[in-house]
């Protein structure tokens, strides 16, 4: 499994953010984690990343816990948060390099790397450009090139289209395509047509616990996503 989590819960007392999550993830799966804002789902990111500790559960990413062994589980993952660590009077390229050497990467292999991650989320055009000057569609591919730069087997993205007009959604969504196959994808989100568009398992959170776990075929009802998930997440006694 890429993804392990088994009785994961925090807890901000008396608010119980997660609850007794468990999931498994094959390797190269693309899975949406879907819910309501203040489902749990970015507070789940943060735990499988070693962001936030659980109160209770265990997570391993590639075998490794996240806790236990975080420097090695941290190796196999790459994580786009919802507002990425950009520094805005940086260029993309100084942003590459900088956080390349900070992973510890040698010269050739960071340079290799940039050159990969340039051409896959073609920045080419911006490379030299502060990244407090571009647009957050463009602030959000250099996100992708940076968790994609130490060429990591399990990809995390938190809302990565937040924030985007259709037309970079759709350029998003091609580049999320041709990952496919190639790195394990757990994608957070609240929108139902992201699901649609690139997952093919859907994780739906409710008041901090998994209320679902199948696929967008096996989730819909009459073609659609939209009556099951208000179904779901509006179920009485759903506090946690």
């Amino acid at each position: 499994m890429a993804i392990d989590v088994r009785g994961l819960s925090k807890f901000y007392r008396p608010f119980v953010a997660v609850r007794d999550l468990s999931f498994q993830i094959p390797v190269g799966q693309i899975v949406a984690l879907l819910g309501p804002n203040g489902a749990g789902k970015s507070t789940t990111m943060k735990m499988l990343t070693g962001f936030i500790a659980p109160s209770s559960g265990q997570a391993r990413i590639g075998g490794f816990d996240v806790q236990t062994d975080r420097l090695a589980a941290a190796a196999l993952v790459g994580y786009l948060p919802e507002n990425g660590p950009l520094y805005p009077d940086m260029t993309p390229l100084q942003t590459l390099r900088f956080f390349g050497e900070a992973r510890g990467l040698g010269r050739s292999t960071l340079k290799a790397r940039v050159a990969d991650v340039v051409e896959r989320c073609e920045l080419q055009e911006i490379l030299e450009k502060p990244t407090g000057k571009l647009s957050k569609g463009l602030r959000q591919r250099v996100g992708l090139a940076l968790a994609l730069l130490h060429h990591p087997a399990v990809l995390i993205m938190d809302e990565p289209t937040a924030g985007l007009d259709p037309n970079q959604i759709r350029k998003f969504r091609e580049q999320v395509g041709q990952l496919r196959g190639q790195k394990t994808l757990l994608i957070s989100t609240h929108i139902l047509q992201e699901v649609e568009a690139v997952a093919e398992r859907v994780l739906l959170m409710h008041a901090g616990r998994l209320v679902f776990d199948g696929t967008p075929a096996e989730m819909k009802e009459n073609g659609s996503l939209e009556e099951p998930f208000y179904r779901m997440t509006h179920a009485s006694g759903s506090e946690p």
